[in-house]
């Protein structure tokens, strides 16, 4: 697998089919992997978070999500092969899960949420295996009994895959720090997927995401929480890139 330096982590230089490919690799290797999406707000936190930073270097996968990195990375003169975002990914996964059989497990969002989506992506993908839903509650990574309770949930499931959509720092640490313990071959968070494929929240028109615009999107439907950060990202990111860029 081809891996390219980029600021101060690296990426796996590889396209979607690979992708998934090697996500399939994984699961038969059963070592307990795991794969990470970096985007612009990622990168960002990469510079500050410790622990962050060391989740994002020991990743089995780390995928290309969003075209403003594929920008950076050819102004680098190190080309990315394809943009490969975790909302793409996570329908071919469950597809991916349907063909072979692989069992898969949601945890994440509101309430409810994490098993719409399984009942929608069930009827899209015949003999999609679903083995469990949960939606922890706010405040749960510090609470010892609701993660006992989520470890025996997953370890009791069994599944080959498990998908989070907890967001970003919150999912990718929850995975690096018990991801032993649930035993899974391979897990991976996917941020707002689960509200995505649930049909709660709209994704952007194709041709905004080929365009680089998706954050765009996601921020006008959602300024409040969204606003900050974007336009943070984007201050903050500027001097990123000329800090790396030798």
């Amino acid at each position: 697998m081809s891996r390219i330096k980029f600021m101060n982590i690296e990426l796996d230089n590889l396209t979607f089919n690979e992708a998934l490919e090697n996500i399939d690799c994984l699961i038969h290797e059963d070592i307990k992997a795991y794969g990470v999406t970096p985007n612009i707000d990622h990168i960002v936190q990469v510079q500050k978070d410790m622990e962050l930073l060391e989740i994002y270097r020991n990743a089995n996968l780390v995928l290309t999500d969003g075209k403003p990195l594929l920008w950076i990375a050819k102004l680098y003169k190190t080309p990315i092969k394809e943009k490969v975002s975790g909302s793409d990914l996570f329908p071919e996964i469950c597809k991916l899960a349907a063909q072979k059989g692989y069992r898969i497990f949601f945890l994440g969002a509101a309430e409810g949420v994490a098993k719409k989506a399984a009942q929608r992506l069930q009827k899209k993908h015949i003999g999609l295996q679903v083995v469990g839903t949960y939606s922890p509650p706010f405040g749960f990574e510090k609470d010892k009994e609701e993660i006992q309770k989520i470890l025996h949930m997953i370890h009791e499931a069994n599944p080959h895959i498990l998908i989070m959509g907890l967001g970003t720092p919150k999912q990718e640490k929850f995975i690096y720090r018990y991801r032993e313990e649930f035993g899974v071959p391979f897990s991976i968070g996917l941020g707002a997927s689960l509200d995505f494929e649930a049909g709660n929240v709209r994704r952007s028109p194709k041709w905004m995401s080929n365009m680089g615009l998706e954050w765009l999107y996601r921020m006008v439907q959602d300024p409040k929480r969204l606003i900050k950060r974007y336009l943070i990202d984007m201050i903050k990111i500027i001097p990123l890139i000329w800090k790396y860029k030798h």
